[in-house]
């Protein structure tokens, strides 16, 4: 519950459209907090199993319009950012509004090829605030929430976020 307030408050004070400033820094670093959830096959998968890589986590769903317009910027990152930046793209599921077998079709039908994963427990949204989406983290490697985003991004400013947490 603590991890929940403090990614809230963190991703709420933060919501912003701006590209980073090369000045943006932080006093204290805020340590993004761990969360499992399930890959395509039903396996657990926890973000702590990404340590020591930079990772953007978006929270999405296919009733979600403003989702949807941005998956094919994510989509990009993608295919330029993979080999260097871990993506997180997960579906919240649950099980009513969004199943797991729409999100999956949705993303074949699309031809996304960013990994997916189910928040079927809607335990990696609640400690994140993801109380509207989309909703997105920016974590460098060092684990460390370097912004959040509630609401829809701009190609701008994803790209822009992205090259931050690769500068060394």
């Amino acid at each position: 519950l603590l991890a929940a307030v403090i990614g809230y408050d963190y991703l709420s004070a933060n919501y912003d459209n701006e590209v980073p400033s090369e000045n943006a820094s932080s006093s204290e670093a805020v340590m993004a907090p761990d969360f499992t959830v399930f890959d395509g096959e039903g396996n657990p998968v926890s973000f702590s199993d990404f340590s020591g890589k930079p990772v953007v986590i978006n929270f999405w769903a296919t009733w979600c319009g403003y989702c949807v317009k941005e998956m094919p910027s994510f989509e990009k990152a993608f295919e330029e950012f993979g080999d260097e930046v871990v993506f997180m793209m997960i579906n919240v599921t649950d099980g009513y509004q969004e199943t797991k077998e729409d999100a999956a079709k949705f993303v074949e039908e699309k031809g996304y090829t960013f990994p997916v994963y189910y928040d079927t427990e809607l335990s990696a949204a609640g400690v994140y605030g993801a109380s509207s989406l989309p909703a997105t983290a920016f974590i460098n490697a060092d684990g460390e929430l370097v912004h959040g985003q509630l609401g829809m991004l701009s190609e701008e400013t994803l790209y822009g976020f992205i090259e931050k947490l690769l500068e060394k």
